[in-house]
């Protein structure tokens, strides 16, 4: 006789409703509950084992060169995207061997975005700026007006690069200055004269080889807001160490590596070999308060007020440890002395005259400007490695502005009485004493 099963357990208990009184569960239902739950999670794990292998089965289409995944708009902007940075790596090597005036617009947006570091201005540019001849005429009026650059430093940044790349056209080459970027200046110089802190000033500005020569006292101070005097002393004969050399890093270096262990030639000494300095005299706990105080060598040597009480002040050393104090004197003086008098030589030798701290204390007393206003000579900078660009730097004579590019433009009025004078004055011509601080 056929017998029917009997329906599973789990409709039994899931018929409750149909009866006024809960079914009571006994051994055997509690069995046939745990075999129903048993067969629906192996009826899982199959169709999951399926979804899996449907799963691969897409994976290797997709993976299929054949595949139409590749015509799909996504994979399309990868590879554009790829293409666009390769050939904007071949647009900035252009730039490097083609003379301005033959760059396409291509050149001129790769240029700006990669070696200007100014990827904010690059949709204006595409859209006003389609060769370098127009590249080379644009006044400072062009670019706050047709470029949008409203920062008086970017303007000014973008004015000297330009008027670089024309002097190389003529046959001058770029300057070493343009081999300064704006984080080698933020991170490696900052750090080299002793004061990092102020690097994000430096980077927001975009501060590089050929901005870092143009910067005056007043630039530091209102646009970089450095307003210790003595920092900014430090900064600006950091500026006139690179001038002495031309602006050629590479050989900064050499000089560098070549005084590392020996104490020779403090001129170049950074911050940190000027500490080194400090422990080797046996003065290693005062060392430590050299960080971030702007003292370099170039500070100790052109500098004649950097003498013994500047340099104890700066380390921190009381004023009745007169023991401490005279082996400072002695050991400053056996270093500091031949290295004045080798510079002062150095700057004769150049054609270049009196080093610039010694001129400034030649010229103490001077009459002040009888307008308040500084004077050309007061936080000006040598203009010795970076010819200063014609349009940017006005220059009279006889009452008469010679500052016009001719054809090319030249910054309007309002624009040269913002921008700093550009005589041969020296970097601190305008200060008459210096005041350190143990900071």
């Amino acid at each position: 006789m056929r017998t029917f099963p009997s329906p599973p357990p789990s409709d039994r208990v899931s018929r409750p409703s149909t009866s006024t009184r809960a079914i009571p569960l006994t051994d055997k239902s509690l069995e046939d509950l745990e075999e129903a739950k048993r067969k629906k999670k192996k009826e899982k794990m199959g169709l999951g084992s399926l979804s899996r292998v449907f799963a691969r089965g897409k994976q290797r289409k997709s993976l299929d060169p054949d595949s139409d995944c590749l015509s799909s708009p996504t994979r399309h902007s990868l590879s554009d995207g790829s293409e666009d940075q390769l050939d904007r790596l071949q647009q900035v090597e252009l730039a490097r061997m083609t003379p301005m005036s033959q760059w396409r617009a291509g050149t001129v947006q790769a240029w700006l975005e990669v070696v200007m570091a100014m990827p904010m201005y690059i949709r204006t540019c595409s859209e006003n700026v389609k060769s370098g001849k127009v590249l080379l005429g644009l006044t400072d009026e062009d670019l706050e007006m047709g470029l949008g650059v409203s920062s008086l430093m970017h303007r000014r940044k973008l004015r000297l690069a330009i008027e670089d790349y024309r002097d190389a056209e003529n046959g001058r080459g770029l300057s070493k200055a343009a081999d300064m970027d704006h984080h080698w200046v933020a991170k490696a110089w900052l750090s080299d004269v002793g004061l990092p802190q102020y690097s994000q000033a430096f980077h927001n500005h975009l501060v590089d080889g050929r901005l870092l020569n143009s910067l005056t006292r007043r630039d530091l101070e209102r646009h970089l807001n450095i307003t210790k005097t003595f920092h900014q002393v430090s900064l600006l004969l950091g500026i006139e160490l690179l001038h002495l050399l031309n602006f050629d890093k590479e050989a900064l270096q050499a000089r560098r590596v070549q005084c590392e262990h020996q104490n020779v030639d403090p001129l170049v000494w950074t911050s940190h070999r000027v500490m080194k300095w400090i422990k080797d005299i046996d003065l290693k706990e005062f060392a430590e308060s050299l960080l971030s105080s702007g003292v370099h060598g170039a500070v100790m040597v052109l500098d004649p007020t950097f003498n013994i009480d500047a340099m104890a002040t700066a380390l921190g050393i009381p004023s009745n440890k007169h023991m401490i104090r005279r082996h400072l004197a002695e050991e400053m003086k056996t270093l500091i002395g031949p290295a004045r008098t080798d510079t002062k030589q150095d700057y004769e030798g150049l054609g270049l005259g009196t080093p610039p701290a010694l001129r400034r204390q030649n010229s103490a007393g001077r009459p002040p400007s009888s307008t308040g206003r500084h004077t050309d000579d007061e936080g000006s900078l040598r203009r010795r490695a970076v010819k200063p660009p014609t349009g940017f730097s006005p220059r009279t004579r006889n009452g008469r502005d010679l500052s016009c590019h001719s054809s090319n433009g030249s910054l309007p009025r309002d624009v040269r009485d913002h921008t700093p004078p550009r005589s041969e004055g020296s970097p601190i011509h305008g200060y008459t004493s210096i005041e350190v601080t143990n900071v």
